[in-house]
C-alpha cells in the first residue's frame, strides 16, 4: 500500500474527477450566454443547474451500492462515457428542453465519478495517509473549476458556444481511454471486500449505513458547509460578481482563481487537523459554517457594492468548505466497515448537493419573484435584489448547524458506550498545551545533556 503504483492509480482517478468537475461547473461561467442563447429568465437558468444536481444528489446512494458491487474503475469510465454525451448535446442545444437533457446526462456521470475515486483510496494507501489523501483528492479535483473558468471560458468567449462545448466533450474521451487503460480497482492479490448481492442485500447495507449515527453527522456536515461555495461556482456567484457587483470579466476570472487557490491551500491544513485531532471534526465544519455566515452577512449588509477586499475574503472562506466538507467523508470512512464505504459515503454526498439545488432554485425564484413584484425596478441581476435573494444562505447554513449537533450527540453517546470519551474543547487545549510543554521541556533538557 502507499507504493508509487498507489499514486499512479490515485493520479488517474484524479484526472477522471478533475474532468467531472469542470464538467459540473462549466455552467456556472455561461449564465449570460445560456440566457440569450435560450432566450429564458432567472428560474429557466437555475432548472439547468438544480436538475443537474437533482440528478447528482438522487444518484448518490445507488452509485455508492453499485460501486462496492461493480468496482470504480468501471462506474469511473462509464460517468465520463455520460458526461461527454451530454455535452455533445449541450454544444448544438438551442432550446430549453435540449440544453436541459445534455445536464441531466452530465449530472448522471458526475454522480458516478466521486464516490468512485474516493473508494480508491483505503484500498490503495495505508491508514495513517487516508485523511490527507482525501482532502488532496478534493484539491486536485478543484483544479477543474479552474480549467472552466480559464480556458474553458476563453474558447466560449472567442470561438462560440459549440466549440467551447466540444472541447469539455473530447476531455471526457480522454479520461475513459486512461482510466480503461491504466486504472484498477484494488493492489493486485489483495483481499476483495465481502459485499453481499442480491436486492435484500442491498437493502440492509443501506439501512445499515444510515442507522449509523457517524454517516448521518458526516451528511449533515457535508450539507452545511460544501452547498455555498458549490452555489456560488456553479450558477450565481458569476452573475451576482458581473451585474450585482460591477465587476469587470478579467476580475470576476481572477476571484474564481483565487476561489480555486483558496481552496488547494487549506485542503492539506484540514487533512492534517483531521489526521492529528479525529476527535474535533466536527468542531472544525462548526467553525467554518459560522466563518460562511458572517462572511456573506458582511457582504450583503454593506451598503452600496463592496470592495474587492471584502469579496475576495468571501471567496477564500466559500473555498474553504470544499475541503472542510471533505470532513464528512471522513466520518463514513471510519464509522463503516470496508465493504460499505461506497454506500455511507453515497449518503455523505447526498447532503451538500441536495442544500445547493435548494440554494439554486430558491435564489433563481426569488429574483424572478422580485422581478415581478417592480421591486426589481426592470433589473433582473441588480445589487439589491440578489441582496435578498442570496440571504437564502443563512437558512440553510443555521438547519444543516442544528442538524449536525443532534447527529453529533448521539455519535458521542455511541462513542462513550465503547469506551471513548469526547473531552471539552478547553479542557482538551489545556490539556495539549501541558503536553507540548512537557516535550519541550524534555528537548530542552536533551540539549543540555
Amino acid at each position: 500500500m502507499t507504493s508509487p503504483r498507489a499514486w499512479l492509480i490515485w493520479t488517474i482517478g484524479i484526472f477522471a474527477y478533475l474532468v467531472a468537475v469542470s464538467q459540473r461547473t462549466s455552467f456556472g461561467v455561461v449564465g449570460l450566454e445560456a440566457t440569450e442563447r435560450f432566450n429564458a429568465g432567472a428560474s429557466a437558468i437555475s432548472f439547468f443547474t438544480v436538475l443537474q444536481l437533482l440528478v447528482y444528489a438522487g444518484l448518490q446512494i445507488p452509485v455508492g451500492v453499485l460501486v462496492d458491487r461493480f468496482g470504480s474503475r468501471a462506474m469511473i469510465a462509464g460517468g465520463a462515457i455520460l458526461m461527454g454525451l451530454g455535452q455533445l448535446q449541450l454544444a448544438f442545444a438551442d432550446s430549453i428542453p435540449g440544453g436541459v437533457a445534455g445536464r441531466v446526462l452530465v449530472g448522471a456521470g458526475d454522480a458516478m465519478t466521486f464516490i468512485s475515486v474516493i473508494r480508491l483510496i483505503p484500498l490503495w494507501f495505508a491508514p495513517a495517509r487516508v485523511p490527507l489523501v482525501t482532502q488532496l483528492t478534493g484539491m486536485s479535483g478543484q483544479l477543474g473549476q479552474l480549467f472552466s473558468v480559464l480556458p474553458f471560458a476563453f474558447v466560449l468567449h472567442s470561438f462560440g458556444w459549440t466549440p467551447g462545448f466540444l472541447m469539455l466533450a473530447g476531455m471526457s474521451g480522454l479520461a475513459v481511454v486512461l482510466v480503461v487503460v491504466l486504472l484498477q480497482d484494488q493492489p493486485p492479490g489483495s483481499e476483495t471486500p465481502d459485499v453481499q448481492r442480491g436486492l435484500r442485500a442491498t437493502g440492509v447495507s443501506l439501512a445499515s449505513a444510515w442507522r449509523q449515527p457517524g454517516t448521518r453527522l458526516g451528511m449533515w456536515s457535508h450539507f452545511t458547509i460544501q452547498f455555498s461555495g458549490t452555489v456560488f461556482a456553479m450558477t450565481w456567484g458569476y452573475p451576482f460578481l458581473i451585474s450585482g457587483q460591477g465587476l469587470e470579466a478579467g476580475t470576476v476570472a481572477g476571484l474564481m482563481t483565487l476561489y480555486v487557490a483558496a481552496g488547494l491551500a487549506a485542503g492539506p491544513f484540514i487533512g492534517s487537523f483531521v489526521a492529528r485531532h479525529p476527535l474535533r471534526r466536527s468542531t472544525m465544519v462548526l467553525l467554518i459554517s459560522a466563518a460562511t455566515a458572517a462572511a456573506w452577512a458582511a457582504v450583503l449588509l454593506t451598503p452600496g457594492r463592496s470592495p474587492l477586499w471584502l469579496l475576495a475574503v468571501l471567496v477564500v472562506v466559500l473555498a474553504v468548505g470544499g475541503p472542510g466538507s471533505m470532513i464528512g467523508f471522513d466520518f463514513a470512512r471510519t464509522f463503516n466497515p470496508a465493504h460499505r464505504i461506497g454506500t455511507a459515503t453515497g449518503i455523505v454526498n447526498v447532503g451538500g448537493f441536495i442544500a445547493a439545488l435548494m440554494a439554486i432554485f430558491m435564489i433563481g425564484l426569488v429574483l424572478d419573484l422580485l422581478l415581478a413584484s417592480g421591486y426589481s425596478q426592470g433589473v433582473l441581476y441588480g445589487l439589491e435584489p440578489f441582496r435578498i435573494a442570496l440571504s437564502v444562505h443563512f437558512l440553510l447554513l443555521g438547519f444543516g448547524a442544528i442538524m449536525m449537533l443532534l447527529c453529533r450527540r448521539k455519535v458521542r453517546r455511541q462513542m462513550a458506550a465503547n469506551g471513548v470519551v469526547v473531552p471539552p474543547l478547553l479542557q482538551a487545549m489545556a490539556r495539549q498545551r501541558r503536553a507540548n510543554l512537557a516535550r519541550r521541556r524534555q528537548r530542552d533538557r536533551a540539549d543540555r545533556d
